[in-house]
């Protein structure tokens, strides 16, 4: 770890409420690139004041707790620290035992989140843990809840399968960009179906349609055109590339 990033962790880890920190991302897994960020989640109890953050002199922008939705991911900071990217992610423990209890029972929400085209599980904060180097203070690495397992795929599929539908609202109005931004969300939601019926973790959407096979859906987008006969058929290509994993869930 960069000097200046270790220094970071230090100082995060002695303010007060902080129970842990880890590292997540590219470098927690190993794909990292030269020029990728540190990503560490600071996981508190209890109170946390984001303002002794800010204190630290680090430049950058540190959000309010509740200041990126208000739900699981609950807000952050991106920081240069010594010239090294960093982002911060405030994790409430008690947020993170709520999703694991969940996740355990076979329950799941989806948020909606800057960035995420289909939003995010709340089962994300264990997909975080899972895959996470923990650097200060003990964390629990769940493992894939067999209930879960169960359920989750047939919710995704379920709001796939609207969306499709959804979409041919406005493929019969020759609405090329609303039918296709639709479509494109349909078939990261049946990745997600996918993934989750398979037990493995995903964290971002980043690379949800090459580990889902679903990366053709790039070329049925391309081929839309504007026009209500040519999108209707796009949405029945989606549909035929999407329906064997809504049918299985």
């Amino acid at each position: 770890m960069d000097e200046p990033v270790a220094h970071l962790v230090s100082q995060l880890s002695a303010l007060p409420g902080v129970r842990a920190i880890a590292l997540g991302g590219s470098r927690a897994t190993g794909d990292e690139r030269p020029d990728s960020d540190w990503d560490l989640g600071v996981y508190y109890r209890g109170g946390f004041d984001p303002e002794l953050v800010r204190a630290l002199g680090h430049p950058g922008e540190v959000s309010e707790l509740g200041g990126w939705g208000g739900g699981v991911f609950n807000g952050g900071a991106w920081l240069q620290v010594g010239g090294i990217p960093v982002d911060l992610h405030w994790r409430d423990l008690d947020a993170v035992e709520r999703e694991i209890a969940d996740a355990e029972a076979g329950r799941m929400h989806i948020e909606p989140l800057a960035f995420h085209l289909a939003g995010i599980p709340g089962y994300l904060l264990l997909a975080e843990l899972a895959i996470a180097r923990v650097l200060t203070g003990e964390l629990p690495r769940p493992a894939f809840p067999p209930a879960l397992q169960r359920s989750a795929p047939a919710v995704w599929s379920g709001n796939a399968r609207m969306h499709v539908a959804y979409a041919r609202s406005h493929a019969s109005a020759g609405r090329l960009a609303q039918c296709t931004a639709t479509l494109t969300v349909a078939a990261l939601q049946t990745a997600h179906a996918v993934l989750a019926a398979r037990g493995e973790w995903v964290t971002n959407e980043k690379r949800l349609l090459d580990r889902a096979r679903l990366r053709s859906i790039d070329g049925i987008v391309a081929d839309a055109a504007p026009d209500p006969t040519a999108l209707l058929a796009t949405c029945d290509r989606v549909e035929a590339l999407c329906a064997p994993v809504w049918d299985a869930a």
